[in-house]
């Protein structure tokens, strides 16, 4: 571990100010109702943090290397529309009661609701898969609201100073929640064990994944929602917070249960679930992340990983 470095990530001059700036943004957010704050906060992360941060030139290059025949009017508008939709995300999560009191009532669609009642029911180990969607909280939050026992592994920040706070905000939402690291498997691990269910984000990139496909490119993806689930004989269901038309409430979908083959195989079925309402919702997933890095395939291909 390097200076400067923490089990949580890096702490020096530039996080520490940077830190400061997120949490003065973040703090003057939640002076505001929830139902202009989510608004409000999509505004200032579209509008002034966006291309202060190269998010929008981000969105723009992804869509131009797996959509090139996207019309330039909307990639514009993606531009946009992206960053807004993750400055909502990310206001959402730090206002606790205020973002989960919105699934009280809502109800949970699609067909993978009976098999996650019957998992539950039957003590069954249950792996929830998502990604940056929507808002990827969403569905965390929904099935707490509906009674189940629900723990989500999380990647922890780069910036050790934002990250102690943001522990602490996606704990608000629901426990227990696990850092991406041997300690934390090894607990998320053991709660699954005991018949509950566990959170999985897909759609990062991973040096060390296997080359499965993201819109048609190559995209090294974990594989290790999978093979927990073949270890553990667990239920893979794929959910979704999809956001609707008013900007504040969401749809939370559970698709149908992935059949168990193989790690390769039911993780690309993931990538392709995702895929495809990726594809519906455009403005929804989150088109800041570095999900493909081709740059960096030569040196994969180099350590045996190509």
């Amino acid at each position: 571990m390097a200076l400067g470095e923490t089990a949580g990530g890096r702490k020096g001059p530039v996080e520490f100010i940077s830190n400061i700036a997120i949490r003065l943004v973040i703090g003057l957010a939640m002076l505001v109702p929830y139902k202009f704050r989510v608004p409000m906060a999509g505004w200032i992360v579209s509008r002034i943090v966006a291309p202060l941060a190269g998010y929008s030139k981000r969105v723009k290059d992804n869509l131009a290397y797996v959509c090139p025949d996207l019309p330039d009017e909307e990639v514009r508008r993606l531009m946009h529309a992206v960053p807004d939709n993750a400055g909502r995300t990310l206001i959402e999560i730090y206002s606790g009661k205020g973002f989960t009191d919105r699934f009280v009532d809502a109800p949970l669609t699609g067909p993978g609701v009976v098999a996650l009642e019957d998992a539950h029911k039957n003590k069954r180990p249950v792996v929830l898969v998502t990604g940056h969607f929507g808002n990827y909280d969403a569905p965390r939050a929904a099935l707490i609201a509906k009674g189940f026992n629900v723990g989500a592994l999380y990647r922890q920040m780069n910036n050790a100073y934002f990250n102690e706070h943001y522990v602490a905000a996606i704990s608000k939402i629901g426990t227990p929640v696990f850092p991406r690291s041997r300690r934390g498997l090894s607990g998320l691990i053991k709660f699954l064990r005991a018949g509950n269910m566990g959170g999985f984000l897909i759609d990062q990139y991973m040096f060390d994944g296997a080359n499965l496909t993201f819109f048609g490119k190559t995209a090294p993806t974990a594989l290790s929602a999978a093979e927990l689930a073949l270890k553990y004989d667990a239920l893979v269901v794929p959910t979704y917070g999809i956001r609707q038309p008013n900007g504040l409430d969401f749809e939370v979908v559970c698709e149908a249960p992935i059949a168990h083959s193989t790690p390769e195989e039911m993780t690309q079925a993931l990538n392709n679930s995702l895929e495809a309402l990726a594809r519906k919702h455009m403005d929804q997933w989150f088109w800041i992340h570095r999900r493909w890095k081709p740059e960096q395939a030569d040196l994969r291909a180099s350590m045996g990983r190509g």
